[in-house]
């Protein structure tokens, strides 16, 4: 296996910790605008996917018929409700976040954060964590800074690009959700691992068919050394 240069994490379920609060803002958007919708099932068809598209999906299964412009009016009151959440919401990193990205720029290995939110979205989330692009890890990449998000490797291919990395499987893709995987694999990445500390469990990961599935990031120093 090629030297790993580059670890590309997802953030929400991942590196950062906030109680589902996107996914229960989706759930609670779609049921006041659409159709009722359990938690489980905005998971299961919207983890990591850019939050427009994550409507799309959900909608297309449980109201198929929802008109275009309805889409649009619940995608709308969905930024509303999140703002209000995101004011009052207690952000913290996921276990181990902190010391797992100094261990991997201890050792020359750059780290990026890519996400299905949007840059003020994923933004607000790293000033709330008191993070430093540069600083703490090298890059953010969000869903509205590349023409397709997940599960294309279009976020992937732009920290490739971003910060010099000369080959595909020089980088190793880690996130909690099905499409974290296939995002990585469409990305040729070297290693693909999911982590069951967020949207999917062990089950639903394997579907994915990653190189690894681990239950914390702590796991990572053994299977990166």
């Amino acid at each position: 296996m090629a030297e790993i240069k580059l670890v590309v994490f997802d953030m929400a379920g991942t590196t950062v910790d906030e109680n589902n609060v996107v996914y229960k803002t989706l759930q609670t958007a779609i049921t006041e605008k659409v159709h009722d919708v359990s938690l489980e099932k905005v998971l299961e068809l919207g983890a990591g996917k850019e939050k427009k598209q994550a409507i799309i999906d959900i909608l297309r299964e449980i109201a198929p018929e929802t008109p275009v412009a309805l889409i649009d009016e619940t995608y709308h009151h969905f930024i509303k409700l999140l703002d209000t959440a995101y004011s009052k919401l207690d952000v913290k990193p996921q276990n181990y976040t902190i010391e797992i990205l100094r261990w991997l720029r201890d050792r020359n290995i750059r780290t990026a954060l890519n996400t299905g939110y949007s840059r003020p979205v994923a933004e607000n989330l790293i000033v709330k964590l008191g993070w430093i692009e540069g600083v703490d890890f090298d890059l953010l990449v969000t869903a509205s800074d590349v023409s397709k998000a997940r599960p294309e490797p279009d976020m992937i291919f732009l920290a490739k690009q971003k910060l010099g990395i000369e080959a595909d499987n020089q980088i190793v893709k880690v996130g909690d959700s099905i499409i974290d995987i296939e995002e990585g694999k469409n990305a040729n990445c070297g290693l693909t691992i999911g982590i069951t500390s967020g949207a999917h469990s062990l089950e639903q990961l394997l579907t994915a068919k990653p190189d690894f599935v681990i239950d914390g990031l702590e796991v990572l120093k053994e299977i990166l050394k």
